[in-house]
């Protein structure tokens, strides 16, 4: 299939994500279980991609989320904002000042060292961007006034919340109304879906996304949980690929 990408002098923005950035806690060489200090980062599944195409290929990105409007929000815009992504689409949400009504994501991620695989702890029950709705998005402004030429998002922030499930699909029913190219990352956790009904929830919602989804991203376990694929020769564990 040939990908039709809009001329970049009609587009504000080369590409946008739209999904969760989570504060990144890193012990270093130690475990999370002992450590006491960390050093700390911004990362999300999703924005990572538009982060790396604006510090590598010097690319205008931009970042579709929500914040807590609080010191730790700030604290990951400027993180932001020092990989060169624009943070003018960020939805900045009220909060009770104890998590409550809405809080940030936090990620705490430890390396693997030989046999020992790495470890991540996450902590983003109720944030900001799993309550966010479409209507706290305008995008047809996004999409059809400023210009997007490519929209990347993904599973995990599909799988945060019901209500991340109708943002993911507003967005990119938008993006392809306004010829925006969609990429889409199945990434799939079993343990994200599981508190919205399941892997039948991963493919009733990742069978709709996919309608509209020019890239799709993912290996033989996403396929075979997210869209009901079979591959031959495989038990449902995927031992032998």
């Amino acid at each position: 299939m040939e990908l039709n990408l809009k001329p970049a002098k009609e587009c504000t923005f080369d590409a946008v994500s739209l999904g969760e950035v989570m504060l990144r806690l890193d012990p270093g060489e130690g475990r999370i279980r002992t450590a006491r200090s960390f050093r700390a980062w911004e990362g999300g599944g999703e924005y990572n991609v538009v982060r790396g195409l604006r510090r590598c290929f010097g690319m205008k990105t931009a970042v579709i989320t929500a914040f807590a409007d609080n010191e730790v929000g700030k604290l990951m815009e400027d993180f932001i904002l020092q990989g060169g992504v624009d943070t003018s689409l960020i939805k900045w949400m009220p909060t009770d000042g104890i998590g409550r009504v809405c809080r940030n994501g936090l990620n705490f991620t430890e390396r693997g060292f030989g046999i020992r695989g790495a470890v991540g702890c996450s902590d983003r029950a109720n944030t900001a961007i799993s309550k966010a709705t479409p209507a706290d998005f305008d995008f047809d402004y996004i999409f059809g006034e400023l210009g997007v030429r490519w929209l990347h998002t993904g599973g995990i922030y599909a799988a945060l919340s019901e209500q991340s499930c109708e943002t993911v699909l507003a967005a990119i029913k938008a993006a392809k109304k306004y010829g925006t190219v969609v990429s889409y990352d199945l990434n799939y956790r079993p343990s994200m879906w599981s508190a919205i009904g399941g892997q039948a929830k991963a493919q009733e919602v990742n069978k709709e996304i996919a309608k509209y989804v020019d890239v799709m991203i993912g290996n033989e376990e996403d396929f075979t949980a997210c869209l009901g694929f079979e591959i031959e020769g495989n038990d449902a564990n995927l031992k032998d690929l």
